[in-house]
C-alpha cells in the first residue's frame, strides 16, 4: 500500500479547514447587528475584512509562481504547513501598519448605513 501521498493530502486538508474557519468567522462578524457598537468594534471587523480580502490575494498570487520540482518532498510538506499561516499573519500585519484603506472606507461606510 502506498501512503507517500498522504502528507500532501492532509496538509491541503489542515490548510482548507482553516481557510473555512477564518470564512466563518468573518461571516459570523459581517452578520452582526452593529446598531450597538462602539467605534473601535466597528472598526475591527472592518480591519478583519482587509486581512481576510489580502490573505486572498495573496493565496491567488501564491498560485502563479511556478513550483520547483527538484525540492524534496519533506521540504515541500514543511513550508506547505508553515504557509497558511505565515500568509494570514502577513495579511494581518499588513492591515495593521499599511492598510490598503479598505478598512476605512469599510468604516465611514458602515457608520453612514447604521447612522452612528
Amino acid at each position: 500500500m502506498d501512503i507517500s501521498g498522504i502528507g500532501s493530502v492532509y496538509q491541503e486538508y489542515l490548510a482548507n479547514q482553516a481557510e473555512n474557519a477564518n470564512a466563518v468567522k468573518l461571516q459570523n462578524a459581517v452578520n452582526k447587528d452593529y446598531r450597538a457598537a462602539t467605534d473601535d468594534e466597528l472598526m475591527d471587523v472592518c480591519k478583519q475584512f482587509e486581512a481576510y480580502f489580502l490573505e486572498q490575494v495573496f493565496k491567488q498570487m501564491e498560485k502563479t509562481i511556478p513550483k520547483n520540482e527538484e525540492s524534496s518532498d519533506s521540504t515541500s510538506n514543511l513550508v506547505d504547513y508553515f504557509k497558511d499561516m505565515t500568509i494570514q499573519e502577513l495579511s494581518a500585519q499588513a492591515t495593521e501598519k499599511e492598510s490598503l484603506g479598505i478598512a476605512q472606507m469599510l468604516y465611514e461606510q458602515m457608520k453612514r448605513n447604521y447612522g452612528l
